[in-house]
């Protein structure tokens, strides 16, 4: 076995606060993220006659070089197993929209250190790949495991949820774009006296309410974004019978909660005046797997 072809779902926020700020300049987050069924297929194949890792992607814009989170993916697996290096080609191809907050550069990285695992026969659990995301990028552990998860501490420390309700999910991705480290520093300059609590929508996965869980959405990044997109698009969302909206991460992608599928279709409809990069999904419960070549890939283009 050279070659696998991995499945990587996107990630939304469906709570998002910082709480703080640590002396190393990492931020403390108080988050609950939700894989989706928006998926990345990342294509990894051993080359044994190569000691190089090369990546391609189908988006002309993501970088292929050393920066590419899969590529530092591959560094940081063969350091951490102690194997020798051998030839890795990732060849991702993109339907997660990139630097939109969906976790889209973290999940084709989870992907590599998934695929490399079963390919080279390492046996790590996922909490040992976890070690690894975590050297990567912040959310690339949470794309290891993927599903339903509470974090905390720098987005490092988790705990797991119930499957959150099933529902038709929109999303999608405005005009504008926000850059992490500008909102980061917005969020600092506010300071952090009066940190959210996650209890509500954590009760409301419990409980498996998706009304509940739409009304207690929050994410601090969507106060600091003072573009007037947002509150626009969010309003057309509701509109067409949302049951509540949100900027995910950092932003820029909206999302929004139907427990209605033609509603949802609906708002897929209305929303094409404000976008061409519309999301139809739903949660995913499974995270990363593996996929047979091809199949999968019709099922989504």
């Amino acid at each position: 076995m050279t070659r696998i072809t991995v499945a990587a779902p996107a990630k939304l926020n469906l709570f998002l606060d910082i709480t703080g700020k640590r002396s190393d300049g990492y931020h403390l987050l108080n988050t609950v993220m939700q894989s989706v069924s928006l998926y990345d297929d990342v294509t990894v194949t051993l080359e044994e006659d190569s000691s190089e890792i090369s990546i391609s992607c189908s988006d002309p814009e993501i970088p292929c070089d050393k920066s590419n989170t899969a590529y530092i993916a591959a560094e940081k697996f063969f350091a951490y197993t102690g194997m020798k290096p051998t030839g890795v080609s990732v060849r991702i191809k993109k339907r997660i929209p990139s630097q939109a907050g969906m976790a889209g550069g973290s999940t084709d990285a989870a992907a590599v250190l998934y695929a490399l695992n079963e390919l080279c026969g390492t046996g790590l659990d996922r909490e040992q790949l976890a070690e690894i995301a975590e050297q990567v990028g912040a959310d690339v552990p949470f794309c290891i495991y993927g599903g339903t998860m509470s974090a905390t501490g720098i987005g490092n420390i988790f705990s797991p949820l119930p499957d959150m309700p099933d529902c038709t999910i929109v999303a999608v991705r405005p005009g504008f774009r926000v850059s992490t480290r500008d909102a980061y520093e917005r969020s600092d300059n506010m300071g952090y006296h009066l940190p959210k609590s996650s209890d509500g929508i954590i009760a409301a996965i419990c409980s498996g309410s998706v009304k509940e869980l739409a009304e207690k959405l929050y994410n601090r990044f969507e106060e600091l974004t003072d573009e007037p997109e947002l509150p626009e698009i969010k309003q057309k969302m509701m509109e067409c019978g949302a049951l509540g909206a949100l900027m995910t991460g950092s932003g820029s992608v909206i999302f929004s909660i139907f427990d209605d599928e033609e509603k949802a279709q609906h708002c897929r409809d209305q929303l094409r005046a404000v976008s061409d990069s519309i999301y139809v999904f739903r949660p995913d419960p499974q995270g990363q797997r593996r996929i047979g070549s091809g199949i999968f890939s019709a099922l989504f283009d």
